[in-house]
C-alpha cells in the first residue's frame, strides 16, 4: 500500500490520523509515519485498512465471489482456503489463495495479484 492510497481511505472513513491509529491499535506516530513515507506500511496494517473500508461502504454485500470472478474449476476451489471458508469477497484478506494457480510466498506478492483483480479493485475503487 501506497501512502497516497492510506491517506486517501483515512479521509474517506472520515479519520484523523490519531482517530485511525487508535482503530488500528498502533501509535499516532506510525500512522504520520505512513502517511509520510518514512516508514512501509505493514501488510497487517494495510489488511485492516481494506477490511474497514470495506466494512463501511457495504461493498460485500454486492461483490462477487473470486471464484466466480475468476472462473476457477472445481479442482481449484477445493485447494483454495477462500473457498473452504466460503470467503470469495474476502479472498485479499486471505493468505494463501489460490490467484493465477498457485498461492503467493508472501503478502506483497499476493497483493500484486489482488490489486488487478476485479473483487479488491471494487471495494478500493468503490466512491
Amino acid at each position: 500500500m501506497e501512502k497516497s492510497e492510506l491517506i486517501r481511505i483515512r479521509k474517506k472513513l472520515e479519520k484523523t490520523q490519531k482517530e485511525l491509529a487508535a482503530i488500528l491499535g498502533i501509535s499516532l506516530q506510525a500512522v504520520r509515519s505512513y502517511e509520510q513515507g518514512t516508514r512501509t506500511i505493514p501488510g497487517h496494517v494495510e489488511r485492516q485498512v481494506i477490511f474497514i473500508l470495506c466494512q463501511k461502504d457495504d461493498t460485500l454485500s454486492s461483490a462477487r465471489s473470486c471464484w466466480d470472478v475468476k472462473k476457477c474449476p472445481p479442482e481449484q476451489r477445493e485447494h483454495c482456503p477462500a473457498w473452504e471458508f466460503n470467503c470469495g469477497t474476502l479472498c485479499w484478506f486471505i493468505n494463501g489463495t489460490i490467484c493465477e494457480c498457485s498461492a503467493k510466498e508472501n503478502w506483497q506478492d499476493k497483493m500484486t495479484v489482488c490489486r488487478n483483480c476485479e473483487v479488491l479493485a471494487t471495494i478500493l475503487n468503490n466512491e
